[in-house]
């Protein structure tokens, strides 16, 4: 019998957490007088800290070797606002649940380091039905390359054929499909509409909207 599995990214699909990674971005970026528009930092969204600071310190021309003091206040500064403040995305009860009725296998498959994952995943009370989680954070590679899809996927001891993905980052989207799977994208409401989600599965409002017939959907 086939397993299939469901692997779910985190920052801006299960938790609201994008927001906080936003500020502690911008931030961080302003310390060094630069100001991103908004549609500068959705083009970088589901990156890595290390890849998002190099990509604006070199869009930028800042001093690469201020970019470790910049990583690291970046993610100390992100953990403390999600922990404190971060709230859960419409529809993770459910989304969990459904895949739990269809004895599915869980995994978590994030660019955020396994710090911030710790937090989130107390926060969220997710943690005992979890069968895999995976960070990109100490890959060679983060998102758009597909490797913490395929290691969570082996992790779970499934294929990634028989792997559904849900995302709501670009970046992620291309991971998920470079890993050969199938990929549910979940924007945000000001990036709903972009015509470049084409190559997802399928898109949804919310994941409070998957119900059986997507699902098949999906597969079919």
């Amino acid at each position: 019998m086939i397993q299939k599995a469901v692997i779910f990214d985190m920052d801006g699909l299960l938790i609201d957490s994008e927001p906080y990674w936003q500020e502690a971005g911008v931030e961080t970026l302003s310390l060094f007088g630069v100001q991103l528009t908004p549609e500068q930092y959705h083009s970088s969204t589901g990156l890595r800290t290390i890849e998002w600071i190099d990509h604006w310190f070199r869009y930028f021309g800042i001093d690469l070797s201020k970019a470790p003091d910049a990583i690291r206040q970046i993610e100390e500064s992100a953990v403390e606002k999600i922990r404190l403040s971060a709230t859960p995305m419409d529809g993770v009860e459910h989304i969990i649940n459904f895949f739990l009725k269809k004895n599915y296998k869980i995994g978590l498959a994030s660019s955020s380091p396994m710090k911030m994952i710790d937090v989130v995943v107390n926060k969220l009370g997710i943690g005992p039905f979890l069968n895999s989680i995976s960070s990109a954070g100490e890959l060679d590679y983060g998102k758009p390359h597909p490797q913490v899809f395929i290691n969570c996927a082996e992790a779970l001891e499934t294929s990634p054929f028989h792997c559904v993905c849900f995302e709501d980052s670009f970046n992620g989207m291309i991971a998920a499909k470079a890993a050969k799977m199938k990929c549910v994208v979940v924007p945000a409401p000001d990036q709903y509409s972009h015509n470049k989600w084409g190559s997802a599965d399928l898109k949804l409002r919310s994941l409070a909207n998957f119900n059986e017939l997507l699902l098949e959907a999906v597969w079919n």
